[in-house]
Formats: C-alpha cells, sequence, structure tokens
C-alpha cells in the first residue's frame, strides 16, 4: 500500500472543514468516499469521490482503508465498533466515547482486530497551543504553580444542530468543548489526582449544559478548565503561572476560519497568526525582571494526518493514542460525577 483511501462518514461542518480538506490534499491519502443517506453535497466538491448511503454499504467497500467517523457523539460508540469488525483503520472525531467502559471496549477490539484506532484531537495542532507547550517545555517559567485555560464564546441562541441540544449522554459543552481543554491539559501536565466541577445552562431554554468549571488538582500545581457561552469581551486563553513567571496566550489560531474561505491548507502562510496575537511573556531571571512578546508557532492540522498516514502505512507512532483519548473521557465522567454530588473526586 503506497496510499490510503479514506472515507467519511458524513460531510457536514466536521467533514467539509477539519478533515476532507486535510485528506484531499495528502499525497499519502485519497478521499475516497463520503456517507451522505440523501444528499450529494460532497460530490459537488470533490467528484471523483463515491458517495454511499448506509454504512454498511461503505463497510463493504473492500477499497477503503480508513474510515472518519465524524457523526454525533451518542453514534461513536457504534460506528467505531462496525468499523473495526470490518477490519478498517479508524479515526473518530473528539469525543472519543461517551464512556470510560465504551473507550475500552473499543480498544481492546482494534487490539484483536489488528487495526489502528485514533481520536481527531486536532487542536494539539492549534498555533496557540503549540506557543504554550514550547513555553512550558522550555522551563522559563520555573515549577508551574497553576494554569487556566478558556474555550469561550459568545453564542446565546441554541444551536440549529438539534442533536446538540437534546439532553441525551454525550451532549453538552463539557464532551464538545471540554474534551479540547482536557486533552490539552493532559498533554501538559498528565492525568490530575481529583477532580472537581460545575456545570450549568444559562441560554434561554437550554437542556444541556453550556457553561463549565472544572478544577483538576494535582500534587504540586492546579489547572482550571472554563468555557461559557456568554463571554462577548475574550479573555486569555491560557494564563500560566510559575514560580519565575507568567505567560498569557489569547485563542488566535487561524486555520478554521481559513477553512471557512475554502483556502486548502496547503497554501503559503498557512495556521501563521497575526503578529498582533503574539503571546506575553513575563519572567524573572537572575533577580531581573523581563517582559517580552513571544512569537507563535505555526498551527497545522496536516501534522495529524502526515503521522495517521505513517502509522497506517509504516506502523509508526500513531498522534493520538485511543488511550490518550480514553482518559480525557475519563476526565469527563469524574467531572460529571462531581457536579451532580458536588465533591472533589479522587481518581488515584
Amino acid at each position: 500500500m503506497t496510499s490510503i483511501n479514506a472515507a467519511l462518514c458524513s460531510f457536514g461542518m466536521s467533514g467539509h472543514l477539519f478533515h476532507a480538506p486535510f485528506i484531499d490534499v495528502n499525497p499519502k491519502l485519497n478521499l475516497y468516499g463520503v456517507l451522505e443517506r440523501t444528499k450529494n453535497v460532497a460530490e459537488k466538491k470533490y467528484p471523483n469521490i463515491k458517495t454511499f448511503r448506509s454504512l454498511d454499504d461503505l463497510l463493504n467497500d473492500d477499497a477503503i482503508d480508513l474510515v472518519i467517523i465524524n457523526t454525533p457523539n451518542l453514534t461513536h460508540f457504534d460506528f467505531t465498533k462496525k468499523v473495526i469488525e470490518a477490519g478498517k483503520h479508524v479515526v473518530v472525531e473528539k469525543p472519543f466515547t461517551v464512556t470510560t467502559a465504551q473507550a475500552e471496549e473499543l480498544i481492546a477490539l482494534a487490539k484483536s482486530k489488528n487495526v489502528k484506532l485514533s481520536v481527531y484531537h486536532n487542536r494539539r495542532w492549534d498555533s496557540d497551543f503549540k506557543t504554550v507547550q514550547k513555553i512550558l517545555n522550555e522551563g522559563v517559567l520555573g515549577d508551574i504553580v497553576e494554569a487556566e485555560f478558556h474555550y469561550d464564546r459568545f453564542e446565546p441562541e441554541l444551536s440549529y444542530k438539534t442533536h446538540k441540544e437534546k439532553p441525551t449522554e454525550g451532549v453538552g459543552s463539557l464532551y464538545d468543548l471540554g474534551s479540547h481543554l482536557i486533552d490539552q491539559a493532559l498533554q501538559l501536565f498528565g492525568m490530575p489526582k481529583s477532580v472537581f466541577a460545575t456545570l450549568n445552562s444559562f441560554r434561554n431554554n437550554s437542556k444541556v449544559a453550556d457553561y463549565f468549571d472544572v478544577k483538576l488538582y494535582y500534587k504540586s500545581h492546579y489547572v482550571t478548565l472554563k468555557s461559557s457561552y456568554f463571554v462577548l469581551e475574550p479573555l486569555a486563553a491560557y494564563s500560566i503561572h510559575g514560580k519565575n513567571g507568567s505567560f498569557i496566550k489569547s485563542k488566535a489560531d487561524i486555520q478554521e476560519t481559513t477553512l471557512q474561505k475554502e483556502i486548502k491548507p496547503d497554501s503559503k502562510n498557512w495556521g501563521i497568526e497575526p503578529e498582533s496575537q503574539k503571546g506575553i511573556l513575563h519572567s524573572i531571571k537572575n533577580g531581573e525582571s523581563k517582559k517580552e512578546l513571544v512569537s507563535t508557532e505555526k498551527g497545522d492540522y496536516m501534522e495529524y494526518y502526515n503521522l495517521i498516514a505513517e502509522a497506517i502505512l509504516n506502523d509508526k507512532k500513531l498522534p493520538v493514542s485511543a488511550n490518550e483519548a480514553k482518559n480525557v473521557i475519563k476526565i469527563i465522567e469524574a467531572a460529571l460525577l462531581s457536579n451532580q454530588e458536588k465533591r472533589v473526586l479522587d481518581l488515584s
């Protein structure tokens, strides 16, 4: 195999923006097909693809090597299980599953079927997060005392996507946005010792959580993850404070807005933030205080798909392992229980 035939399980915003453009221009991947039950939207943009009307039809096509599960959260487990049982490699949109029990079952099944299973935690390749990661790796802040991450919006109206507003399992901002922040926190700091969370609904007639405040307790520091749909004036996306300084960074990755303009991800200057969005580093070195602007790293979701291709073609390490994604769900479950019981949940 020199090229991987990939198929999407839907062509909504996720398929249109976050998957198809990267698969289309990646030389090691081929956008082979899309599952659309009644429409042919994908064919208009990608005329050489094959349209499937059911998951069974898609899975019965032996030419398909990789299936991307980009369907509503509640369907992730059933769809992924069917794909694995069909012997095809899988990329699952975040959140991986609704429960850790589901995640563990899929991990075991993928191992038994010898297929690659990864979760699309693409925000690891945001320009702002990569910059935060670089600062922490350099150790300029010293021992970390606290960190606060935000994923805020101003969206007072209910979503037109009705499945996002039904009070079922796997629905709400903690699953949709919190999974990004939790994954980023775990990448930087590992698993916490305990969790405390507050969830609420503030939009009129909302039946699902649209606000969360999740606190992760570590041995020597604290991490707060927050999201609200009522933040009109943006706050810093990342505020990290250590014994030798602080780093503040806005949420300014341009990839999503660039994709919305139908610009291809292999275009010039892809993922480069405006100079105005530099991070602020205020640190102490040799007893002297220094405040400076830090240039942002280049964001690039293509890195994920490059690594997926290498994992399938050359048995290299997956960009996001299913076990890493399972830990995100473990934190979400703990946060939900913490909110329900109004107590700190021990994870040990």
